[in-house]
């Protein structure tokens, strides 16, 4: 047995003594993996971009303690005592599988990204097979020239005679050396999404994941980011930044084991999701996008709203118009009348585009409620006589652009669709459906090609009957609330929740190849689809359904770690809020909302006259300083999860010659003092000239239109009052600023 160990220690040796390192780089990032034919892949090094001779001199990282540096370890042959990327069961029912490396190669790639972008990088193929089996894996690392972001996928290819079973197909694998490492992630509930969490990784497993079906992003959140040197710190500090690019049930996994290192996986949710590959078909994993900086927390957010603007969300590189929302204005008391003033209301406050929510459809079942209608995306005529076709007139008329809601995914048992094609519905088989919202709401089977195609008309009927639709609301409301396809096989039920998923892209893509330009809001009861799956098909999502501004300051600082403020609706909304009925003043509201895309989720007519002009001139304001929210670089610099009641970040043009500053105070107290915050990103040789906007003030700040320099402003900051200087009558307990710097 000793002589059998000997030779097997010789042999590694010998493969070892044999490896390349392999590596990639972005601008700024190097990946180097140890590659060796005959070997399992391995982790070297994921950091800041290495020189020629330091990555000819980088050592082996340490092996003590028995760290396993494997990049994509499968189960059962060398590895049963530690976490696995991927796990199967062979025809002949053998559980364990060994994959090793056949061949690599490194290629450029010049292609289209997801949203339609050009995109120029390299791409790193690594084929491994089984030496008992012929199937084939493939991963894939694909790093971008002109951004700091390396994305990373496989493939598995089944060879064998028959059917294999997948029983766990992560993603990746990225081993990350131990430390005081800090992961900091979100979670979240409907009205309450992206909060954000963090913790140190300690002994044992970090599990986050989501099992909703169909809204993975309402609850956990499948984004994280390491800090590598203790609790993260916004604008320094080195970080690791970890999103998975999934629509569907997900699973991440960070083990901590007796290694030096820990271990993060992330992939597709295995659970009740295991996946009958048949002879000849390949299954394909999400992506994963991976970044690193030495900027802190809000330098890895930088780096991935840059990556976002250009190659995952549609229309990346166009301003976002300001709009009107009809939801909580009226909920389903749609009509023809109402649409039309609301339309006049916001064109008379500078807006550009007003959006007419739910309640304009349905015929024998007129959608008054929440509890009928879904699937008959017929216009009901006794709300609005004279169509589609009287309120695009309107909106030309008044001067807006026209923007409409829809809830394409599901549908309600009182409904002509349901009655028509029960049979297209997500159920248990044997059972009776599962209802959701209203009593009465299922889900459609978008495994279901036929169903795909009607979601599809749904889309194609609106636009090509009415092409100057120029805006729509994607919505989906319901979770899959019960297991069960009417489309899929006994045998491949379990295959439920990823070809739903595959169906569901279908459908985006065919939307997309034919209506390019629409400009579409990703919506599922809030915040619940803001994934890197979908954007790439949609221009922005809805952060949450609740819009107490307050509660909005600390989603959208969760939600701005991963996505990028011309992504993330924000709307000022009427008090007492619809939510938490909490009142905050309107500029407040105001504040809140041009941190984001700015929009209007109010009813203008019950508006005072103080409020329409207060909201005129922060549409006027936000106008003006568009380019630099919705493009700019953002610099979080006082987190309201500090306790302390304040909150602050801004927002810095690419030319550093223009910036924004938000400062918002989320509580009142007698003699409270709060630090004086300094700003960040500013380029420190030149002069700024600070203005105040939506000012209500009686009297100016006392550096209105005064000159600093950006160091000054980086070292000091300016001192910003607690309370505004209003007549004694306008006073409350709310304080907010927003200060527009320009460089002479």
């Amino acid at each position: 047995m000793k002589k059998t160990l000997l030779l097997s220690l010789s042999a590694l040796l010998c493969l070892t003594a044999n490896a390349e390192k392999v590596e990639l780089s972005t601008p700024h990032n190097t990946l180097v993996l140890d590659l060796w034919k005959g070997g399992e892949p391995k982790f070297v090094y994921y950091g800041e971009k290495l020189s020629t001779s330091d990555l000819a001199s980088l050592p082996e990282p340490t092996n003590a303690n028995w760290s396993h540096l494997e990049i994509y370890p499968a189960y059962g042959a060398t590895h049963t005592q530690s976490e696995t990327a991927f796990a199967m069961r062979h025809a002949d029912g053998n559980l364990s599988t060994q994959l090793l490396v056949e061949n690599w190669t490194k290629t450029s790639i010049s292609d289209k990204a997801p949203n339609g972008a050009n995109r120029t990088g390299e791409r790193l193929t690594i084929t491994l097979k089984d030496p008992l089996y012929p199937n084939i894996v493939h991963l894939y690392y694909q790093a971008y020239n002109d951004v700091d972001m390396i994305e990373c996928w496989t493939d598995v290819t089944n060879s064998e005679k028959a059917t294999v079973t997948l029983t766990q197909f992560y993603s990746s694998c990225l081993p990350i050396r131990r430390g005081n490492v800090y992961a900091h992630h979100f979670h979240g509930s409907w009205a309450s999404e992206a909060q954000l969490t963090a913790e140190p990784l300690n002994n044992g497993i970090l599990e986050i994941k989501n099992k909703d079906g169909l809204r993975n992003a309402t609850t956990d959140r499948q984004e994280v980011m390491f800090s590598l040197d203790g609790y993260g710190r916004e604008n320094e500090g080195d970080v690791i930044g970890a999103a998975l690019m999934y629509s569907g049930n997900y699973r991440i996994t960070i083990d901590t084991d007796d290694t030096e290192y820990h271990y993060y996986f992330a992939g597709i949710n295995p659970d009740n999701s295991e996946y009958h590959l048949k002879k000849g078909e390949t299954l394909t994993t999400p992506h994963v996008a991976y970044t690193f900086t030495h900027e802190g927390l809000s330098g890895a957010s930088r780096n991935y709203h840059r990556w976002a603007r250009k190659y995952q969300l549609r229309h990346g590189d166009q301003a976002r118009d300001i709009l009107l929302n009809s939801w909580e204005g009226v909920y389903f008391d749609i009509n023809q009348q109402g649409m039309d003033q609301m339309m006049a209301d916001i064109a008379s406050m500078g807006g550009e585009l007003f959006v007419m929510d739910d309640g304009w459809f349905g015929d024998k079942y007129p959608r008054n409620t929440d509890n009928s209608s879904l699937g008959d995306w017929v216009v009901d005529k006794r709300k609005l006589p004279e169509g589609i076709e009287g309120l695009l007139r309107d909106a030309k008329k008044n001067g807006v652009k026209f923007g409409i809601w829809i809830e394409p995914e599901m549908s309600n048992t009182t409904s002509e669709l349901y009655e028509q094609h029960p049979d297209w519905i997500l159920k248990a088989p044997g059972r009776e459906p599962v209802l959701g919202r209203g009593g009465t709401q299922v889900v459609l089977d978008l495994a279901n090609p036929k169903v795909q195609d009607f979601v599809f008309s749904i889309v194609d009927n609106l636009l090509s009957k009415y092409p100057n639709i120029a805006y729509i609301k994607w919505d989906a409301n319901a979770p899959v609330m019960n297991h069960g396809s009417q489309y899929l096989s006994k045998e491949d039920q379990s295959h439920l929740y990823i070809a739903y998923h595959e169906g569901l892209i279908k459908v985006c893509q065919r939307i997309r190849d034919k209506y390019p330009d629409v400009v579409i809001q990703d919506c599922a009861s809030g915040g619940g689809r803001a994934n890197y799956a979908l954007l790439p098909y949609f221009d922005e999502f809805w952060v949450s359904d609740d819009t107490d501004a307050l509660q909005r300051v600390f989603m959208q600082w969760g939600t701005s770690y991963f996505f990028p403020a011309i992504a993330m609706a924000s709307h000022i909304s009427a008090t007492p809020n619809h939510q938490t009925f909490r009142t905050t003043a309107f500029k407040f509201r105001c504040d809140v909302a041009m941190s984001g895309r700015l929009g209007m989720e109010i009813q203008p007519k019950n508006m005072t006259d103080e409020e329409k002009m207060i909201g005129k001139q922060a549409i006027a304001d936000y106008k003006r300083i568009r380019p630099v929210v919705q493009f700019g670089d953002l610099y979080r610099l006082h987190s309201p999860y500090e306790g302390d009641n304040l909150a602050s970040l801004m927002y810095v043009s690419e030319l550093k010659d223009k910036a924004v500053f938000y400062w918002y105070k989320l509580e009142t107290f007698v003699n409270q003092h709060f630090p004086r915050i300094k700003m960040a990103g500013l380029d420190p040789q030149r002069r700024y000239v600070v203005h105040e906007l939506n000012r209500i003030d009686n009297q100016p700040l006392p550096y209105e239109g005064k000159t600093f320099t950006g160091q000054y402003l980086m070292a000091n900051g300016l001192e910003v009052p607690y309370s505004h200087d209003v007549d004694y009558h306008k006073k409350n307990d709310w304080a907010s600023r927003v200060l527009y710097l320009e460089a002479e």
